[in-house]
């Protein structure tokens, strides 16, 4: 069943019915600001930090679950009948609804009794404030009486103690109306220093700042009093809970349409001034009083709006494909580069999964999220890459997440998830090669951003692979510390006592639980820096990663190997985990991808056998399960894992990300069928007819479905903010469509399905332009032969970089 449609030549999701079976959701903003908005019209918005700057009040896991958000009401004045153009808050019956979804925007129209409105949402490049550009028309054939409300709830600030604080914060509520503009002017412990506003292009018949007097005692945003009345209370907040509603007057004749123009923005003072006394507007309407009545004008909205649709069309175009499969042109083409965009800005820290309070950016999504993201920006990845670098102590370890605003690690997660360094090693490589730029290899990052501490970034790459050599446990496998990728398989918990409460090693780095997982990734890593030292004319040092990415690898193939399948780690204990020793967990997927990226077992079958029991023990129809078999009961040595119930999460459930994994692996040992079922098996286009089953938005995936102990098998929870976006964008454009980015230039080395005749791109690589054509025999698996470039035969299959301009036209040849 379907709840929409794609436009691919508008770039947009059609959404033809409101009561999607969950909010399905868009991103506006595209550098400082930012906001989330669901097809009806619910979320928030928030300037660089979604937990310290928080514009916008809303309510988590509620009821309806999308409560909050950019809220406008119609009101037919004659007949005292009112709705939400969204169709949320009010839920009226509408007689016309869509929504469009589309880059950075979202425009939502609906009708109702002969009047119909259309919103675009859009946060203009630049600039820290949104536009909600209204268009009302009255399609009657009688005049047409109506009020227009608008409404927001301002959020105190700082997320966690806007929620949790009243006392103090029922209080601090200052809001002030100024020649129509209301500014939001509380502050969270400190004065003057930075502000909201939320201003009206119509001249005002009322406006509201208080929440109780504008909704009424005891009402919710489906009635609110206002509204219900036909007129603004003019309320002045002074404490309680501060919003802003605008209230506007319309008359329009048969056929007439007016557009109303919102801007809700953020403003700093300039620090100088920053302690003006309370109560002074001076300064507000120095600096902003500008901006605001440039973006009211419909001239500037249109041209914002212009600008953010050729900012979009430049990113994408730096790759663009043509294949048999529609699903995959969508995914590459559209929407699974945007979602990587996306999880750039967002890291996991604000969804409508994740609050924004608890999260900010993750130092392993972050490295991750690069590696889909590199391509279309790269000057916001070296940038994205030298934050990253800036959090990493001297040991080599890393704060597992950092604040956005403050660029400070989070002290209550801390450091110890023992992968994390080492992906700063492939975000760093996934960089040098798309860029070929060596200068980021000296610039100056300090460690724990201290002043004083920076060394070049070179040396935080050596203290990454350093810190996994320095922790190695008694198989002379790598320490799993809190935990590894899985953050929910905690080795170093552990009961002296069966029936006891749990306990953790004091220093759970040091704890003597090992990662098979981290073995492969180090493998991988230290290959990665090998070359990168070469580049350097390090080749002393480039040996020693070589020689000690081969130590690794003896010791996965000696401890790691259970036979048929790469053991998942030893816990505390010194037990293998995800051997066919266990009753339950006898395999997991992670190392299954990660040594075969690493490249271990490739040359001897044990890859291909790996894979081998990955499609007969972990493969189902919605995609790869984590682990089997699920386990069905807690258990104490393993930490958070088997709290969750079997096929959900990380305790047997389809958790994407690692999927793309088993696509690359597929692609590595040439199964191209393989490699290219998979993909699809998780493509969120090609799910988009089970939309009942799936529920999550059909144009971006998800973290995770339910695996097949589930008993929603197929359902997908967590969309949006996952390293899946990156993977299976690395998976199918440089892995199965083969066009990838190296040292040495861009290799051209597809491993197709069988089925396929080949397909087009056009590839932007280091300033120049790359049209690929490649040819095969239908029903061949074969590998290419050669290139023809510019049309000289090139042997092997790397194109060195070209010019900076020049278009550079490829072909592959396939051989049967």
């Amino acid at each position: 069943m379907r709840y929409g449609k794609f436009d691919d030549e508008q770039r947009e999701y059609v959404i033809d019915r409101p009561d999607t079976p969950l909010p399905w959701i868009n991103y506006l903003g595209t550098d400082e600001y930012f906001g989330i908005v669901s097809n009806t019209a619910g979320g928030y918005s928030f300037y660089r930090d979604a937990k310290l700057r928080r514009l916008t009040r809303y309510r988590y896991n509620n009821a309806p679950f999308d409560i909050g958000g950019r809220y406008l009401y119609l009101r037919d004045d004659a007949s005292g009948d009112f709705w939400s153009p969204s169709w949320q808050p009010t839920r009226s019956t509408l007689d016309e609804y869509e929504c469009r979804h589309g880059l950075s925007y979202t425009r939502i129209a609906s009708a109702r009794s002969g009047i119909r409105a259309e919103t675009l949402y859009f946060v203009p490049l630049g600039e820290t404030l949104e536009v909600w550009r209204t268009k009302v028309t009255n399609e009657r054939d009688t005049a047409a009486e109506l009020s227009l409300f608008s409404s927001v709830e301002f959020c105190l600030w700082d997320a966690q103690d806007d929620a949790t604080n009243f006392q103090r914060n029922f209080n601090t509520g200052q809001v002030e109306v100024v020649d129509g503009v209301i500014y939001h002017k509380t502050e969270y412990r400190e004065r003057r220093d930075h502000f909201a506003y939320f201003a009206c292009s119509e001249p005002l018949a009322g406006f509201d700042t208080q929440r109780e007097t504008f909704l009424g005692a005891y009402r919710g945003w489906d009635q609110p009093a206002a509204v219900e009345r036909g007129a603004a209370f003019d309320s002045v907040a002074n404490g309680w809970q501060p919003m802003g509603s605008h209230h506007v007057k319309l008359s329009l004749a048969p056929g007439e349409s007016r557009e109303v123009i919102f801007v809700l923005g953020y403003a700093e003072n300039p620090r100088a001034e920053k302690f003006d006394p309370p109560g002074s507007q001076t300064v507000n309407k120095r600096y902003v009083r500008p901006v605001i009545e440039r973006w009211l004008r419909p001239e500037t909205v249109a041209e914002g709006f212009a600008k953010l649709g050729a900012y979009w069309e430049r990113l994408l175009g730096n790759l663009q494909v043509t294949t048999p499969d529609a699903d995959t042109d969508r995914m590459v083409n559209i929407w699974n580069a945007y979602q990587c965009m996306v999880t750039f800005n967002m890291s996991r820290s604000a969804s409508f999964y994740e609050s924004g309070i608890g999260r900010g950016m993750g130092f392993r999504d972050s490295n991750q999220d690069l590696l889909g993201f590199v391509h279309i920006i790269p000057e916001r990845a070296r940038e994205r890459i030298l934050d990253i670098a800036g959090t990493q102590k001297e040991t080599g370890g890393a704060y597992h997440q950092y604040q956005p605003l403050t660029k400070r690690g989070n002290n209550d997660i801390g450091e110890g998830f023992n992968d994390d360094p080492l992906w700063l090693v492939l975000g760093v490589s996934a960089y040098l090669k798309e860029t070929g730029d060596l200068s980021i290899l000296d610039a100056p990052v300090p460690f724990d951003n201290a002043p004083g501490s920076e060394v070049p970034l070179y040396e935080h790459l050596r203290r990454s692979v350093q810190y996994t050599q320095d922790r190695l446990g008694p198989h002379g496998l790598p320490l799993i510390g809190r935990a590894d990728w899985n953050d929910c398989l905690n080795l170093n918990c552990f009961s002296e006592t069966p029936g006891e409460p749990f306990q953790t090693t004091e220093n759970v780095s040091g704890g003597s639980a090992e990662s098979v997982f981290i073995a492969g990734q180090f493998v991988l890593a230290a290959k990665e820096l090998a070359a990168i030292a070469e580049l350097r004319a390090l080749d002393g040092e480039a040996a020693e990663y070589r020689a000690a990415a081969e130590k690794m690898t003896g010791v996965i193939l000696e401890h790691g190997w259970d036979g048929a399948w790469f053991r998942r780690a030893y816990d505390f204990h010194g037990n293998p985990i995800g051997s066919g020793e266990n009753d339950e967990g006898q395999i997991f997927v992670e190392p299954q991808g990660m040594c075969v990226l690493g490249g271990v077992g490739l040359d001897d079958g044990l890859a291909a056998q790996a894979l081998r029991s990955v499609a007969d023990r972990l493969a189902t129809p919605h995609g790869i399960v984590l682990q089997q078999p699920a386990y069905t009961s807690y258990r104490i040595e393993l930490g958070e894992i088997s709290s969750y119930p079997p096929g959900y999460k990380e305790n047997a459930g389809i958790f994407c990300h690692t999927n793309p994994w088993i696509m690359i692996a597929e692609a590595m040992v040439g199964n191209g069928d393989g490699a290219f079922d998979y993909y699809k098996r998780i493509n969120p286009s090609a799910r988009e007819e089970i939309s009942e089953l799936h529920r999550c938005e059909p144009y971006v995936y998800a973290q995770m479905i339910a695996g097949k102990d589930a008993a929603t098998h197929g359902e997908a929870k967590n969309s949006w903010l996952t390293g899946t976006a990156a993977w299976n964008f690395v998976a199918i454009t440089q892995w199965i469509l083969g066009i990838r980015p190296e040292l040495a230039g861009l290799r051209v080395d597809p491993v197709l399905p069988g089925s396929w005749e080949g397909f087009r791109a056009t590839r932007a690589y280091r300033g120049a332009t790359y049209e690929i054509t490649v040819r095969k025999p239908a029903g061949s698996s074969g590998r290419v032969a050669y290139l023809i470039v510019d049309g000289e035969r090139v042997d092997g299959t790397v194109v060195p970089p070209a010019a900076a301009g020049k278009v550079v036209q490829v072909e592959a040849v396939v051989e049967g």
